[in-house]
């Protein structure tokens, strides 16, 4: 038996493969297990090779691995591709009808199971589109667990086509099941342990608790043009609008969003916008218009590869360095970047509380490893509540002065449209205490150095980086965002070749405390930034910041995630 299984699905765009790996990690989560799941497709409209990997395991876990204990293959092209995943032991799941293996196909010694799908399908009236229910039925009998777990899952994910639907569902899968069992096939390496996780927790991708953070720290309106790899945000929104009240519009394009929550936000409203690079390259405009009206915002960022279009259903963290330099001339920001689900949920709360502390915007960095993977989240993160910091709204007196130069940390008062004695000028040039649009060197130098004050008061309050692992370790990972998780798992897999290792870990990206950084690295044995990018961007920002120079670099940029094991063979070859 086993404590942690790798499953992995492939074939052909429109039979369901997403859905059946969302369906198979909801089953097992609800089970007691903790799961996680990523898929990869193709930029296309229709068409082309869809895969989604889930890792099921009794005990907590931070990434997927390289290795499939399970490969489901619904067409010729998904061994292909994917048999240098396997391991001895590996299964591979196919229909003999479509095409044949043979143990020597394979450099690892896997085992052969061939399943009828099409006949299976047959039976049920042809339609070879219920493949990977079948599959789903068949997984769950290799995996050792009883058919009852999956159909509460296949009720959720057909209750609006009807009990029919369910009911045919819920058969194929079991046909599947029976297939395996029935046949007394079930190989005993792929059976899972019992679960023993009791807490209850939830499965979702990062975007989603991105929104939940959102609703949970304020957020009242949103403008939110599609791109991947944000768009589950806007389903997000889209569903809970209604019941949370907020204002969710989709514009024309990231120009019209951007200023649109420009907009809601001087009105009062907490706004945010959500994009990628190339999406976030319309806004940069936006952004200084934001930062010379000292306007809260928030900006979520889904890093993918670029230049240009790029590759717009990968992965990278190409943009750290994008968004600390955006926009023309000098105003404060902060760039905030979480590692999981978690951590988005957490961050996205404290980005609207920080925006209107500071009248700023705030980035939350994510990218498409994030955004659209699926996490195991304990509900009761959740229900974790923060204080709000209020707009700095403040009762209007005979004079109000807007852009007052003795507010506090360079903070000043704000009205919103409506308020008696509240009136002021808010536009794109430079202005006066009151707003009015002057050229003056004098009171332009002081309205620099107000919006300067933010910053330092914005640094004396960043937090430091967390720090995971052996507090004396022979080796030191840095990191920010997703590849949090991938180190984690290294560090697991390093202590048992007796290798003490840790991970300081920046979710608060941008500004950072100088010496306080710079002590934290100069005490450590050996440095190795692990960065989704070909140039280490955050390698870059940390020597600028402490002097500190990280030599040692382990940089991906082909589109896909870091892997534990690449991280591990780094360390040790």
């Amino acid at each position: 038996m086993k404590n942690d299984v790798t499953w992995k699905i492939g074939g052909s765009a429109g039979f369901g493969i997403m859905s059946s790996g969302i369906m198979l990690s909801k089953a097992y989560s609800r089970a007691g297990y903790f799961v996680s799941a990523q898929n990869e497709y193709p930029s296309l409209i229709r068409g082309g090779h869809n895969v989604i990997t889930v890792r099921i395991a009794v005990n907590e876990f931070y990434s997927l691995t390289k290795h499939v204990d399970i490969l489901v293959a619904l067409n010729k092209e998904t061994v292909e591709l994917h048999k240098n995943e396997l391991t001895d032991g590996s299964i591979v799941l196919f229909d003999p009808k479509d095409f044949e293996w043979k143990a020597s196909d394979f450099t690892s010694k896997v085992i052969l199971l061939p399943l009828s799908f099409s006949a299976i399908a047959s039976s049920f009236g042809g339609d070879l589109i219920v493949k990977n229910t079948i599959a789903l039925g068949a997984t769950v009998a290799l995996l050792g667990k009883d058919m009852t777990m999956l159909e509460g899952v296949i009720r959720d994910q057909f209750q609006k086509k009807g009990e029919a639907v369910i009911e045919e569902n819920i058969k194929l899968a079991k046909a599947g099941y029976d297939g395996i069992k029935n046949g007394e096939r079930v190989p005993d390496a792929c059976v899972l342990e019992e679960s023993k996780r009791k807490d209850p927790y939830v499965v979702m991708n990062v975007s989603e608790s991105v929104g939940f953070g959102a609703l949970s720290g304020g957020m009242t309106f949103a403008a939110i043009y599609p791109m991947t790899p944000i768009n589950a945000l806007i389903t997000f929104f889209t569903d809970n609008a209604k019941d949370s009240g907020i204002t969710y519009i989709q514009p024309e394009d990231e120009i019209a969003g951007i200023n649109m929550a420009i907009g809601a936000s001087l009105s009062g409203a907490p706004s945010m916008v959500a994009t990628s690079g190339g999406g976030f390259a319309l806004m940069v405009e936006g952004v200084s218009l934001a930062g010379i009206l000292e306007v809260p915002l928030v900006i979520d960022l889904g890093m993918r590869p670029g230049p240009a279009t790029g590759m717009p259903t990968s992965t990278e963290q190409g943009e750290l360095q994008f968004v600390i330099h955006a926009g023309h001339g000098e105003f404060p920001r902060i760039v905030l970047a979480p590692g999981d689900a978690t951590e988005a949920f957490r961050l996205t709360q404290q980005a609207f509380i920080l925006a209107e502390r500071y009248q700023t915007t705030v980035f939350i960095l994510t990218d498409k490893y994030l955004n659209e993977g699926l996490w195991s989240v304990p509900e009761s993160v959740f229900l974790e509540k923060l204080t709000r910091a209020g707009q700095n709204i403040v009762s209007i007196g005979p004079s109000f002065k807007r852009y007052d130069l003795t507010g506090e940390n360079g903070v000043s008062p704000r009205s919103i449209p409506g308020t008696v004695g509240g009136e002021y000028i808010a536009n794109s040039y430079e202005h006066d205490e009151v707003g009015y649009t002057t050229e003056e060197s004098a009171k332009r130098k002081a309205m620099v150095d107000k919006r300067a004050k933010k910053m330092t008061a914005i640094v004396e309050s960043a937090p430091l980086p967390s720090v995971y692992g052996d507090a004396d370790s022979d080796v030191t990972f840095v990191s920010f965002g997703s590849t949090k998780g991938p180190i984690l798992e290294a560090i697991k897999t390093l202590k048992e070749k007796n290798i003490s290792s840790k991970l300081i870990h920046f979710s608060w990206v941008y500004p950072l405390p100088e010496e306080k950084v710079k002590d934290m690295l100069s005490r450590e044995k050996r440095l190795i930034s692990v960065e989704g990018n070909s140039t280490g961007q955050l390698a870059s920002l940390l020597k600028e910041v402490s002097g500190v120079e990280i030599k040692e670099k382990l940089l991906k940029y082909d589109g896909r995630q870091v892997y534990p094991e690449e991280i591990v063979d780094f360390v040790t070859k």
